[in-house]
């Protein structure tokens, strides 16, 4: 699988190949989905892939402008800012790119969240295909705590058990039901970490609604978009049906 630099990257008119312009395949799914995961599976599958800046280092360079944002809520509370002022998000950043020399093999986007972003991208890129990643909220807490990666940091401060850390969380009620909280406080960790884990889901959901991201994808032409649950499948066999459609 072949990187493209963020270097290479220019705007809109100013490189060889404008990104509205170019068959370009684009991961959609909030954190947590797999799409890491997934990449990592095809190219364990040899796929021949041209893969851009994801949307972290994207949303570092043309969003934040360089600024070092680690704490996940503030990224948040900015993305949305930007969102407000430049309709359409991150696909309003990646349709007003273009790459310095044109690709050798099937592009790549990691990736796109939520209803507004996916609308844009399907008006504005019209050439763009799209692969959805789903996972329920659970299942994604469950992977955040596991993958103890440094960029989901949050700040939260916790007392009691891992049930009371999860009940004590803003809005928790309206993402996670009560059979969901008992069965994510099971989970060998520290009260802290699953809370801070839950937090990141709960502050996505209020930015990014998935499901209607998917339901609006799944009205285009069905060559345009392809489906799946990784709660259900393996990364192995995701990357095979996702190779497949290719």
């Amino acid at each position: 699988m072949h990187h493209v630099a963020i270097h290479d990257l220019r705007l809109r008119g100013q490189g060889s190949a404008d990104l509205e312009a170019i068959p370009l395949v684009i991961l959609v799914g909030v954190t947590g989905v797999g799409k890491s995961t997934t990449l990592a599976a095809l190219e364990a599958l040899g796929c021949p892939l041209a893969l851009l800046p994801d949307r972290r280092e994207l949303t570092d360079r043309f969003i934040l402008g360089g600024e070092p944002v680690r704490d996940r809520e503030e990224r948040f509370r900015r993305t949305a800012a930007y969102r407000e002022q430049h309709p359409g998000g991150m696909s309003a950043v990646l349709a007003g790119l273009s790459l310095a020399r044109p690709p050798q093999e099937q592009l790549v986007f990691d990736g796109l969240r939520g209803l507004e972003e996916v609308e844009h991208a399907a008006r504005h890129l019209p050439r763009a295909r799209f692969v959805v990643l789903d996972a329920p909220d659970v299942v994604r807490i469950e992977r955040l705590v596991s993958r103890a990666d440094a960029f989901d940091a949050v700040s939260v401060q916790v007392s009691g058990s891992r049930l009371e850390a999860l009940e004590n969380l803003e809005g928790v009620r309206e993402v996670l039901s009560e059979a969901e909280l008992r069965e994510l406080a099971r989970l060998p960790v520290e009260p802290a970490e699953l809370a801070a884990g839950a937090r990141i889901v709960i502050a996505e959901r209020r930015n990014y609604d998935p499901q209607a991201a998917a339901e609006r994808l799944m009205t285009l032409d069905p060559l345009r978009t392809l489906y799946l649950d990784t709660a259900t499948q393996g990364p192995e066999l995701v990357a095979s049906r996702i190779a497949q459609w290719l």
